[in-house]
């Protein structure tokens, strides 16, 4: 790589890959201070660092780029410091005189990056070429600063090959894709960032097939410049075949070593997989142990293939206490808080005592408010690395429209991770609940299980742009006081579409769908029914307000269906808009008649993005409000809708 003056152009600098037509250029090791390219680091001149020196040094900048490419243009203005920080004067003469030399090579990086390999390049201080000014030259205030550059012609790849590519992977989840696929192939544009990621391909697939050391040796970039043409050969060295080796756990205090090793999942000999790697630092920060946590391997593969795994943390205190709200018009005020202690005995086990008082609103009567209070105990890791154990009991006191309901529910079961998609859970559980509603009162005293999978690729759960979550969860239990056996049944699906690749527009859509078989709606706990409305369900309408019409009002239903669709638009990186339709129908038979009516509400928000998710205000108005239900709602919370 050099870098020479051009004839034509004395004060600029003629850049290229070679010094003649065609040119080999062999890349090898890193080298500080120097450009970043072909994921190598190239001109080995240092590069001054801008200092204080003197008066801050204001300056004016042009930017002229020779052709019509806007994408050109707004590459090279990303990547030039001038042009970035023209708002604020330079820390002096010597900093503005750095900072500008500094953009010669960050403007070839970024032309480079577009398969740019014969710019002409020139940045000039008051008339004078950067590159020539001594650091204590003399300089207008403010000083006029000209970058102008002539991206020169595309250049393609005639040859991109790699040497000792790995042979294709037994086991399709250790498959990588073909840098051809990447655009690393003949005809292609030859961008840098192609042949940088063909190194990076070239040297996963080794490692995904147990080669941990596996490194890109050599980078032979041959350029021709009178034919505007790339060859590009990659080498790679796959180096020894490696099984995982024992593991050792630094930097715990409180947590037993032995079990943080166990619960990497990294059994010694097993074939070494970097995705095994990653899930075993998945699976720890999962614990909510650790303040910091790093899971690496060793620098050399030891004798007999092994690769010993280090995993360094660093605890968080063990205790911790958090509080929250909403509120709507409609549901009023809603506060809970908790008291955590994430690590009992040394194995992350988490016991967490937590309360809520909801309904908050037009009165502040003990008696018209809703309740709840319970403990949960967990443990992690028990049969397996992915299987929790937890048991949990919670008191509650909730006050709709159609029932109150004093009553105390237990479960316990086990919960187990089959992916990072795909999670199942299996519950015993039993229940007492003391009604009063339109059938008068009543008590039911209730013993099941509880058996659920979820399926869930979204991006973001508090803020969701792209894939889907899938839920079905069933329910079967014995009520003893009317002595029915039933089954309750509930599947939902939500997705996320991004019509852009920013995500700033987002598609959104939701479905819930749920049925209670055999036992008759005055024979059925009125919390097992079905009802619809409110923040988490259909907007616009009263709290669980939406159900089944009885003589004397209304009750819970044995089948559910609702959809909700929102379009969310990001205005700013913190603001976004919403508008959204929501549905819903509760039917008094398990399989719906459709013999009643369809609810719809409408309605749009404002999001406040935050990094732990959106802050929602949504303004909704039911189109068919029953008597109890407002003609505009307001809701507030933390997290999108779904």
């Amino acid at each position: 790589m050099n870098i020479r003056r051009n004839a034509a152009c004395r004060k600029g600098l003629r850049i290229g890959v070679a010094t003649a037509a065609l040119g080999v250029l062999f890349l090898h090791a890193p080298q500080a201070n120097a450009l970043n390219i072909f994921g190598l680091r190239l001109f080995e001149r240092e590069q001054p660092e801008e200092v204080v020196i003197g008066t801050p040094q204001p300056y004016t900048v042009e930017f002229a780029v020779t052709g019509d490419d806007g994408t050109i243009e707004r590459a090279l203005k990303q990547a030039s410091r001038l042009w970035n920080d023209r708002e604020a004067p330079a820390s002096g003469a010597a900093g503005l005189i750095a900072k500008a030399r500094g953009d010669y090579l960050r403007l070839l990086d970024a032309l480079y990056a577009e398969a740019r390999y014969g710019p002409i390049i020139s940045i000039t201080i008051d008339g004078r070429e950067a590159d020539n000014l001594p650091p204590d030259a003399e300089l207008r205030r403010p000083a006029t600063v000209r970058i102008a550059v002539d991206p020169g012609p595309l250049f393609h790849f005639r040859e991109a090959r790699i040497v000792n590519s790995a042979p294709p992977a037994a086991d399709p989840r250790d498959a990588v894709d073909d840098p051809a696929k990447r655009g690393f192939r003949a005809g292609e544009l030859a961008e840098s960032g192609a042949i940088i990621e063909a190194g990076r391909l070239a040297k996963e697939a080794w490692r995904q097939q147990g080669h941990a050391k596996a490194e890109v040796i050599e980078r032979r970039i041959v350029a021709a410049h009178d034919a505007s043409v790339i060859d590009a050969t990659l080498t790679v060295a796959p180096g020894p075949y490696a099984v995982f080796g024992p593991v050792s756990v630094s930097g715990t205090d409180r947590m037993n070593a032995d079990y943080v090793a166990w619960m990497t999942g990294l059994p010694v000999g097993r074939e070494y997989d970097p995705d095994d790697l990653k899930e075993a630092q998945d699976r720890l920060a999962r614990l909510d142990v650790f303040r910091s946590l790093r899971v690496q391997e060793a620098d050399q593969v030891g004798p007999g293939g092994t690769l010993p795994i280090e995993v360094i943390v660093q605890e968080r205190l063990p205790r911790r206490f958090g509080a929250g709200g909403s509120y709507s018009t409609v549901d009023g005020l809603g506060v809970e808080a908790f008291w955590l202690h994430r690590n009992l005995f040394g194995r992350a086990e988490r016991l967490r005592l937590e309360g809520r008082v909801a309904g908050i609103g037009e009165t502040v009567d003990p008696e018209d408010l809703t309740y709840r209070a319970g403990i949960t105990f967990t443990r992690p890791g028990v049969f397996t690395p992915d299987t929790d154990f937890s048991a949990s009991i919670f008191g509650d006191r909730e006050v709709l429209d159609i029932y109150t309901r004093n009553g105390v529910t237990a479960q316990t079961g086990f919960s187990h991770r089959f992916s990072e998609e795909l999670t199942a859970r299996l519950f015993a559980n039993a229940g007492y609940g003391h009604f009063e509603d339109d059938f008068g009162e009543r008590e039911f005293i209730t013993a099941g299980f509880l058996g659920g999978i979820a399926y869930d690729t979204r991006d973001n759960p508090a803020d969701a742009t792209r894939g889907i979550f899938a839920e079905l969860t069933v329910e079967p239990f014995y009520e003893f006081n009317y002595g029915n056996a039933a089954a309750r049944v509930v599947a939902e699906a939500r997705a996320y579409y991004s019509i852009d690749d920013d995500s700033r527009i987002v598609l959104a859509g939701r479905m819930k769908l749920g049925s209670i078989f055999d036992p008759p709606i005055e024979e059925t706990p009125p919390d097992k029914l079905f009802l619809a409305g409110g923040g988490g369900s259909v907007r616009g309408y009263a709290y669980r307000n939406i159900g089944v019409d009885i003589p004397g009002g209304t009750t819970g239903g044995r089948s559910l269906i609702e959809v909700s669709g929102e379009v969310r638009v990001r205005v700013t990186p913190t603001i976004g808009l919403v508008g959204f339709v929501d549905a819903g129908y509760v039917d008094e038979e398990a399989i719906p008649e459709f013999s009643g009516d369809l609810r719809v509400g409408v309605g749009a928000g404002l999001r406040y993005l935050t990094g732990f998710g959106p802050i929602r205000l949504d303004v909704a108005t039911p189109l068919d409000p029953g008597p109890d239900d407002p003609s505009v709602a307001f809701y507030v919370g933390i997290g999108q809708a779904f």
